[in-house]
């Protein structure tokens, strides 16, 4: 029989947000942190799982909510993770919590009747009465976290992959909730706990459920495809046209960033730096993309004229922008997921950075989406195919200019700088991140390099 250590690294392994997919590693530790309180039988706890890789001996954390059970549940067979000897239950049949309905619901009561005793620490944000009585549902959209719908009133998400100390998806979100923004989920509360000195672990948050809400990029994919679907008729002309949409986005981006900038502060970062690690970046990645050393001179220009500038303003940004991480609801626009970006230890997604990095991201992200459907409706004829990369690009420029001149209005010389060097640095991003997980989507962020410093 298969003991507890070698069930969890089964079960871990296969799992869909898993992160370390590819990569040899053995269970090194497993830490009980609590148990949810207001019931007994069957509990519900929340184990810390420590990962060692066998490659370079680095570690990771991962969560795992519980429900253990004393006999088997034959409606829970889908998310059965094991069975064991549990040092505080005894022998049980352990199953992933998220998946049994009564168990989430015992986590949302929580929230209403906490017990600090319980080694876990449910914070409720006042100004919201939860349901209670909501069905919970898994939702099954997402890879890296875990999160359960309640009924059209609430989502408890579960981060899976733990790093100690405080999430920017947590703190974030609360100072804009308190700030009385329009543009994001109200946070609602959240899960925490600490390490043995101390160190916070934020487990989970629970934010307001946007019923109304459509996902921003693929709002935008359905406006390219009317423009595709009308032959010669320009992108201003349709009836899909987004560029009122990405106007709304720049104003939001903006009044997020204020809002932001006035909870955190600001900060100044030095321009030859930041020059440099773009720079660094770029040598990484002609590694990975030797298509990239052609246009090394130019990107290298772009940062270099950065570095020139001395220093600059820096500040708390989303980190990861891009359509994918915007909702529309009736009530406008809408950004989540202020985690940074998942690739970044914690260290570095808590520095203040650019708000041109986000500028940066959406820029990118609009030149993103037609291109995308132009490759997916690639036709033989090239003249047509000429003509669907000319409506694409026009689509991208009318966004792009609804969208900056909304967030700024016009640029002055130092911003215009600050944007052309983090788009460049984001697209050489792309261009790694392309390569190695969609090869067939890279000349998207390749063809964006090769305009980078031209006329």
């Amino acid at each position: 029989m298969a003991t507890r250590t070698e069930t969890l690294q089964a079960y871990i392994r296969s799992a869909r947000w898993f992160g370390g997919k590819g990569r040899d590693f053995t269970v090194t530790d497993v830490r009980r942190l609590g148990t949810v309180p207001g019931r007994d039988d069957p509990p519900v706890v929340v184990d810390l799982v420590e990962l060692t890789y066998a490659d370079d001996g680095s570690t990771d954390l991962y969560q795992l909510p519980l429900v253990l059970a004393t006999d088997p549940d034959g409606g829970l067979d889908h998310a059965f993770v094991g069975w064991w000897e549990d040092a505080d239950h005894g022998w049980v049949h352990a199953y992933d919590a998220i998946h049994h309905r009564p168990s989430m619901s015992l986590v949302l009561d929580a929230f209403v009747n906490p017990d600090d005793s319980s080694g876990l620490r449910f914070v409720r944000v006042p100004g919201h009465d939860l349901d209670l009585d909501a069905i919970p549902a898994p939702f099954s959209g997402e890879q890296s976290n875990s999160s359960v719908l309640f009924g059209e009133d609430a989502v408890l998400k579960f981060f899976r992959k733990i790093t100690p100390g405080e999430n920017p998806d947590i703190t974030t979100h609360q100072v804009l909730t308190e700030a009385g923004s329009t543009h994001v989920a109200a946070l609602y509360g959240w899960v925490e706990t600490a390490t043995d000195d101390g160190v916070p672990l934020h487990l989970a948050m629970l934010q307001q459920f946007l019923r109304t809400a459509s996902d921003g990029w693929e709002i935008a994919l359905a406006s390219v495809r009317d423009l595709f679907s009308e032959g010669d008729l320009h992108a201003d002309e349709v009836g899909g046209d987004f560029a009122a949409e990405a106007a709304r986005l720049g104003t939001a981006l903006a009044e997020v960033h204020e809002q932001l900038r006035e909870a955190f502060g600001v900060g100044s970062a030095v321009a030859e730096v930041v020059a440099q690690q773009m720079a660094d970046r770029l040598q990484q990645a002609i590694a990975v993309v030797p298509q990239l050393e052609e246009h090394a001179d130019r990107l290298r220009g772009a940062y270099a004229r950065l570095g020139g500038l001395g220093d600059f303003p820096v500040q708390r940004i989303h980190g990861d922008l891009h359509l994918g991480q915007t909702l529309r609801t009736i009530k406008g626009w809408k950004i989540v997921d202020f985690e940074g970006e998942p690739a970044k230890p914690l260290t570095e997604r808590l520095l203040p950075d650019s708000p041109w990095r986000d500028v940066a991201g959406m820029l990118r992200s609009f030149d993103y989406a037609p291109h995308a459907v132009a490759r997916s409706a690639a036709d033989d004829d090239p003249h047509v195919t000429s003509q669907r990369e000319h409506r694409a690009d026009e689509w991208a420029a009318r966004n792009k200019e609804a969208f900056l001149t909304a967030y700024a209005g016009g640029l002055n010389s130092e911003e215009g700088v600050l944007v052309a060097a983090y788009v460049a640095d984001k697209a050489v991003y792309e261009c790694v991140y392309e390569a190695r997980n969609r090869p067939s989507w890279l000349q998207i962020p390749l063809a964006a390099v090769a305009r980078i410093g031209t006329p």
